[in-house]
């Protein structure tokens, strides 16, 4: 028997290698000397020496993250490496280096924390997962995932059972595990990859999130038998108890902790969060699984993986937890346990046979699952370029198969050699696929449409197919007002598709819910159930001249316009109303700002398939009620500059002029001096189609203004817009003098110059706002062209003029004054 001693006295340890094992002796009265000014080291503290490790590998992650992230990199790519560049593979092989960082004696404190880290992230993980989707998976996620598992089980298995019968491999013997593990596709991995590349809510992603539920489950399954009877050669009995002791477990958590829990969030009171005593008894509860776990003879991630899954998603409970317990895992342990895994590889003990053996069979297991992923995809009639996507989502490798391998080395199964191996074939193989699926999946394309779905095209007593995006219930009332007046009931119809938008939180499947028709109801009292009861009750009232169907999209902001998106190409929709990312006080001052509402608004009107229009809502400034109830007269005014999105805004306009209770001012701005241009001409000609087509209408009446300069063009809308109960502008006009220098000061681009100017709270106007964009067919028509009018009215070309005008702010009347 080998030995060798080394001593370190500042320290008092003692380094002892004996056999193929490392001893470390630690004299744990011996107290170094730390403090810089009494010249000591403070890495010779345990504490600090963990601080320093912890920060060197999260600055280097970081910095490879950024260098890998223009090239479509994933970030478990950059903190794996950032582990290997203090490992032996690289910096870690000058002895000096690694005895200085990342000594031996330091080892045991950065792999517990890590371990902790890897615990919680996982329970995390659980926690997101929906257990309805695990029971439930749907027949194609189900085919997919059995096919996918066992074609490739058997495929890589026996590569690996007939390499070494044909090959000189003496020390391989751990080849057959790292072939199965090639079957794996783990949730967490595909949840992580998925959020990163912000496929979450889209079909692509949400199959791939059931699919890797499945084969999460088979794989666990198989994991836990292999544990089980792992090192157990001396008694037979000894794995049935391993397995039955993890079959109770599964019930107890089943059958007795989740009933428990959800019987503890009905008892909480409605809307208010869960206390921090139960927050407490959670963390504690997951430490105690994973006790349980190691107990039985299985993992110690097992337990908590499986208790997370127990949690009722969403909020109160799940939301909760998430949310103390997310930017700490996930932040900074999780890539610790990544880092530590890359810090643990030894490029220098791997042989050139050995490399080519493993890749052949790596490969092999890739290449079988895509196929049978597209295969069985493509008979489920799944698009050939969505298979293929998907089909790279299923190869997806990372936390939970490192976390495999780790148990594998430190029961010595793999080698040094083979552990490395395992962990480069995860790090290739996430940063292969991970920029296919980014060149591959276009999520700009997928909801262009192929002809025109805007209200000015649309014929005039056509159903008009309304989408409206509420995330607030204060934004309810302003709602249902502009669905009444946007038709004339009983004589004409209108189509609602309500969707309630619900920020993602405590889950990590985003779902888009729809809503059956009833004539009834939802009990419940939650934000997203009162939107949904206040359209039902909107359709009741309506005697059957409207109809809804009702969505709730739960999805993070940065991702619901896919959802958004969707649905509107799925119903045909004419328009899509999305809600201001501001919320007015009724004092009138900005109560609260949701940028993420601001980024998903930019996200519609760049890739929705129909007109967008983006609702400033100060209905509680004036305390509107609504029409269905009953209002006197509802007070419209279209600003027309010029340009196809004001033409929209003149098109919803005349729409609304059919209903009684609605008068509409059209207020056109004319430059002094330009009487005579061509765009004067084809503004005037589609002016005078709505003049023609409202004839005889009192409650319809267009009002040009002459103004000089953009000056004069702010003075006159500040003093109209308190006229009106509702202002309908377009998000781009023309290119007109009146506009120079005025969107120098525009804070928000997604409203355009004018509607800028009308949300800003400095206006002191208390009409509500909408900013329509008509639907972008790949170039910017001009209002000049014929298709821009409306099909069912003949232009009289010897009709127009352009009158001036001026405000009477003295008669109690709320009409502009010719």
């Amino acid at each position: 028997m080998n030995s060798t001693l080394q001593s370190n006295h500042s320290v008092a340890d003692l380094v002892m290698s004996i056999g193929g094992k490392t001893l470390v002796c630690h004299d744990p009265l011996a107290v170094p000397e730390t403090i810089v000014w009494l010249h000591g080291n403070p890495i010779l503290s345990a504490t600090s020496l963990l601080l320093v490790q912890l920060s060197l590998i999260s600055l280097v992650s970081i910095l490879i993250n950024t260098c890998l992230r223009p090239l479509g990199q994933s970030s478990i790519v950059s903190q794996i490496f950032g582990g290997m560049v203090f490992g032996p593979s690289i910096l870690g092989n000058k002895d000096a280096l690694s005895a200085t960082l990342f000594p031996l004696r330091g080892s045991m404190v950065i792999e517990t924390i890590a371990t902790f880290g890897l615990m919680f992230f996982l329970f995390t993980v659980g926690a997101t997962m929906d257990p309805v989707t695990i029971v439930r998976p749907g027949k194609k996620a189900m085919a997919i995932a059995f096919s996918a598992f066992f074609s490739t089980l058997v495929v890589c298995g026996s590569l690996a059972f007939i390499f070494p019968r044909h090959l000189a491999m003496d020390h391989q013997h751990w080849l057959p595990l790292l072939a199965l593990s090639q079957s794996f596709t783990a949730f967490p991995v595909v949840a992580c990859l998925l959020t990163e590349l912000k496929m979450l809510n889209c079909d692509i992603g949400r199959l791939a999130l059931s699919t890797s539920m499945v084969c999460d489950a088979l794989g666990i399954t198989l994991t836990a038998i292999s544990l089980s009877f792992a090192g157990n050669d001396n008694s037979k009995l000894t794995p049935l108890w391993s397995l039955g002791s993890w079959a109770a477990l599964i019930a107890a958590v089943v059958y007795i902790i989740r009933p428990f829990l959800q019987r503890m969030i009905k008892r909480a009171p409605s809307g208010k969060p869960i206390g921090e005593s139960w927050i407490c008894a959670m963390f504690l509860s997951v430490v105690l699984m994973g006790f349980l776990s190691e107990i039985i003879g299985q993992h110690y991630v097992f337990g908590p993986l499986v208790f997370g899954i127990a949690v009722p998603e969403g909020p109160p409970l799940g939301a909760s937890l998430i949310s103390k317990l997310e930017l700490l895992s996930s932040g900074l342990f999780y890539p610790s346990y990544l880092a530590i895994s890359g810090l643990r590889t030894n490029i220098f003990k791997v042989h050139f046979q050995t490399v080519w053996v493993v890749a052949i069979i790596v490969l092999s297991g890739c290449m079988v699952k895509m196929c049978v992923v597209m295969l069985v995809a493509i008979y489920n009639e799944m698009h050939v370029r969505d298979a293929f996507i998907l089909a790279l989502i299923m190869n997806a490798k990372g936390v939970s198969e490192l976390t495999l391998y780790n148990v594998l080395r430190n029961t010595q199964v793999l080698t040094e050699e083979g552990f490395t191996l395992a962990v480069t074939i995860v790090t290739v193989v996430t940063a292969v696929i991970t920029p296919l699926i980014t060149i591959f999946y276009d999520s700009s394309g997928q909801y262009t449409a192929i002809k025109r779905c805007t209200i000015q095209h649309s014929h005039r007593q056509s159903d008009l197919r309304i989408l409206v995006c509420i995330h607030s219930q204060e934004n309810v009332c302003t709602i249902i007002n502009l669905l009444e007046i946007s038709h004339a009931p009983p004589e004409t119809h209108i189509s609602v598709i309500g969707i309630a938008l619900v920020e993602l939180e405590g889950r990590s499947v985003a779902t888009l819910v729809p809503h059956e028709a009833s004539s009834t109801e939802h009990p419940n009292t939650t934000g997203s159930d009162l939107i949904i009861n206040a359209l039902t009750h909107y359709e009741l009232q309506s005697e059957g001249s409207a109809s809804v169907e009702a969505f709730t999209s739960i999805s993070p902001f940065e991702i619901t316009h896919n959802d958004i998106c969707r649905v509107a190409m799925d119903k045909r929709a004419t328009i899509v109303i999305v809600p201001f990312h501001k919320q007015w006080a009724i004092d009138g001052t900005i109560e609260s700002v949701n940028q993420g509402i601001k980024e998903m608004n930019l996200k519609v009107l760049e890739r929705a398939p129909c007109s967008v229009g983006i609702l400033i809502d100060r209905g509680v400034l004036n305390g509107s009620m609504s029409l269905v109830v009953g209002h006197p007269l509802y007070h419209v005014a279209v600003i027309y500059l010029g340009g196809v999105d004001d033409a929209e805004s003149l098109a919803y306009g005349a729409r609304m002029t059919n209903n009684e209770k609605v008068d509409l001012t059209v207020v056109r701005f004319l430059i002094f001096g330009a009487e005579n241009t061509k765009d004067r001409k084809h503004e005037s000609d589609l002016i005078n189609e709505y003049r023609e087509a409202n004839a005889g209408n009192e409650r319809f009446v267009i009002v040009e203004e002459v103004v000089r300069n953009g000056v004069d063009l702010s003075a006159s809308i500040r003093e109209m817009a308190d006229c009106f109960d509702l202002i309908l502008v377009g998000r781009h006009h023309q290119d007109s003098p009146l506009l120079y220098g005025l969107g120098d000061w525009s804070e928000c681009p997604e409203l355009g110059v004018i509607g800028d100017m009308l949300a800003s709270p400095d206006l002191g106007i208390t009409a509500s706002v909408l900013v329509i964009q008509q639907q972008r067919m790949g170039r910017l028509a001009g209002v000049g062209d014929k298709d821009q009018y409306v099909h069912d009215v003949l232009v009289d070309e010897h009709t127009g003029g352009s009158w001036a005008i001026s405000m009477d702010r003295t008669s109690s009347s709320t009409r502009l004054k010719i």
